[in-house]
């Protein structure tokens, strides 16, 4: 059988295979065109990107937390320290299972409920890259055993920091204050970049106010890391500046001279120099261990605290709002005689209670046979109410108001500290525009020997005391006295100047009222002359007894059957020496009863202490 030939058209398939070959080369020249767009694209528009997520496989930058300032007493005594602990820091980025590392952690040191709680929160809102504490301040047996199981644990890492110590503890816990790990509400009210790898933050007291000097700045460093995150050398770094330690006004001696002299007795004690209104001590009892805090105090301890009827964490002499009682009188009486409502030298007949006009409600006195004829200096010595429920009645509330306005009654005082109270000094207006009623003339008249509704903190008393002691010159509470920048060789003083002056119409009211505070200790008949006795020296002082509650018309108060918690609070303000005053001290015991017999005595001990301390001194 005889095959037909096939006859090629070469010219035919050779015009196919151009047609052809030219298709794949512009395939070719346009896929090559793609590929250089791309890549003119990566290399121009987002080299930046891609050259940092390139460098993030291998540079990890961490921020370097600065040292917190330190917080020194007047006499460079430490009163806030940082101390080394280790802390547990987890790496989110770096471990494939969270829940089973928290787990396995768990057998190794120690993990509770409220631990793993606040690590998911603190997880919830950091970085993945970010170092995230666990557990801080661990013993050396855990750090140990932590040691020993590293190679289980990629992106754990146990690291040392600073944290806060308190060396006094419990003395002057309230002024201080404490640090504590920063929560969700001060996230928003910091600066997040400057807070970046530090856990704590001022929570009250001194270390809270002055949160912006004791920070610092934050610093940064970048590390070589390898493919399973390890730190291999540091590439560069910006050093963190450290915060700036601050000089207090406090004496640590003498608070805690004065914390002894009130142990036994919840209450208040403030002490101040009153020519600089610099603040030597600050005692708020019971009291709590700041230390506590730091770390994380347990739900356990600080329910202890925050339950107890003592009430430790509150800071009385600030807070604290207390009837100021016959404290109040030397006030009144020169309030008495810059308003011409009578004269030092006038007398007034106290037969043990005072009737108003037409009305036969008794004000009594608290001494039942009264005084007899009484002029300004015995009211004073002998604390006589009938002598303050008449003045009162001549004065009228407005006039009361008015005067004891101008020494810092009624308002803050405007010491570096947060949450102070205003105490109150009541008014007509005042009671009209919160409760809506009239005043009566027997407010007036409990007005006038510190009842009723007057209250004042315990450093409003030291403050006005001060006021009087230096004759009108007003200097503002205070307890920072300088900064000190790290590095540098000098400390950088602060000036308080004096604020607006208290200015009588006649200078000598003054002597008059001073002269009866005097009597009060040195007087025959004063109510603290056992506490004067013994001085080489002169000083002035008024006792003062607050009713807690209030007593029948016919009713008597007999201290043995009352509780304790009802009894009467007892105060006592003082300065010294009288002419030349160097030092004013406020004391209010709470429930103790007695102005002269335990509120006196506590100021005595400071004052001796104070004196004896800074003979020759000029009472630095």
């Amino acid at each position: 059988m005889l095959h037909r030939a096939v006859i090629k058209n070469h010219a035919l398939e050779a015009q196919l295979f151009k047609r052809r070959a030219l298709v794949a080369a512009i395939f070719c020249v346009l896929i090559l065109l793609v590929l250089l767009s791309r890549l003119v694209y990566l290399q121009f528009f987002e080299f930046s990107h891609f050259s940092t997520l390139s460098e993030n496989n291998r540079v990890h930058l961490s921020p370097l937390a600065p040292n917190r300032g330190l917080i020194y007493d007047r006499n460079g005594v430490v009163l806030a320290e940082n101390r080394p602990s280790y802390q547990l820091e987890l790496t989110p980025e770096q471990i494939k299972n969270m829940p089973d590392t928290l787990h396995d952690l768990g057998e190794i040191v120690d993990l509770d409920e409220d631990t793993l709680k606040r690590f998911d929160r603190l997880l919830k809102r950091s970085n993945k890259f970010e170092g995230i504490p666990l557990r801080t301040k661990l013993s050396e047996e855990e750090v140990a055993k932590l040691a020993v199981n590293r190679h289980r644990f990629p992106g754990v890492e146990v690291k040392a920091r600073l944290g806060r110590f308190y060396p006094l503890a419990k003395s002057m816990a309230h002024v201080v204050g404490y640090v504590g790990r920063i929560d969700e509400k001060e996230l928003k009210r910091i600066d997040e970049t400057n807070y970046k790898g530090t856990t704590h933050i001022g929570k009250n007291g001194l270390e809270r106010y002055y949160e912006d000097q004791l920070h610092g700045l934050v610093g940064y460093q970048n590390n070589e890391v390898n493919v399973q995150g390890r730190e291999l050398r540091v590439l560069d770094k910006i050093p963190p500046v450290p915060g700036n330690n601050i000089w207090l006004t406090l004496d640590a001696r003498l608070q805690q001279v004065a914390e002894k002299a009130l142990q036994g007795y919840t209450g208040s004690v403030v002490v101040m120099k009153p020519h600089t209104g610099e603040i030597l001590a600050m005692v708020s009892l019971p009291s709590f261990d700041p230390n506590l805090f730091v770390h994380g105090i347990s739900h356990k301890n600080y329910k202890r605290l925050r339950d107890s009827p003592d009430r430790p964490l509150f800071n009385r002499s600030i807070k604290g709002q207390y009837p100021p009682g016959s404290t109040v009188k030397p006030f009144v009486a020169l309030g008495g005689l810059e308003t011409k409502s009578i004269g030092h030298k006038e007398q007034i007949n106290c037969t043990g209670h005072y009737l108003l006009p037409n009305e036969e409600r008794k004000y009594r006195d608290w001494k039942k046979t009264g005084h007899g004829m009484v002029d300004l200096d015995k009211s004073i010595a002998e604390s006589c109410d009938v002598y303050y429920y008449e003045l009162a009645y001549r004065m009228g509330i407005n006039r009361i108001h008015e005067f004891l306005h101008q020494f810092g009654f009624g308002e803050k005082t405007g010491v570096d500290l947060l949450g102070e109270r205003a105490g109150l000094l009541p008014s007509r207006e005042w009671k009209k525009r919160t409760r809506n009623k009239i005043w009566f003339p027997g407010e007036t008249l409990i007005t006038g020997i510190g009842q009723g509704y007057m209250l004042a903190t315990p450093l409003q008393l030291a403050s006005a005391t001060s006021i009087l002691s230096m004759r009108g010159k007003v200097y503002s509470p205070h307890l920072l006295s300088a900064i000190e920048v790290p590095g540098d060789e000098e400390k950088v003083n602060i000036v308080w100047p004096p604020r607006e002056p208290v200015k009588l119409k006649r200078e000598a009211n003054w002597g008059h009222s001073i002269q009866g505070m005097v009597s009060v200790l040195h007087g025959l008949r004063g109510t603290a002359r056992n506490t004067g006795y013994g001085l080489d020296f002169k000083m002035a002082g008024k006792t003062g007894t607050a009713q807690v509650f209030g007593i029948a018309q016919d009713a008597e108060y007999d201290e043995e059957t009352i509780a304790k918690k009802l009894r009467d609070h007892a105060l006592f303000i003082s300065f010294a020496p009288y002419k030349d005053p160097k030092i004013v001290v406020a004391v209010i015991a709470e429930n103790g009863s007695h102005g002269s017999s335990v509120a006196a005595p506590i100021s005595r001990k400071i004052i001796d202490e104070w004196i004896k301390n800074n003979k020759g001194k000029n009472a630095k």
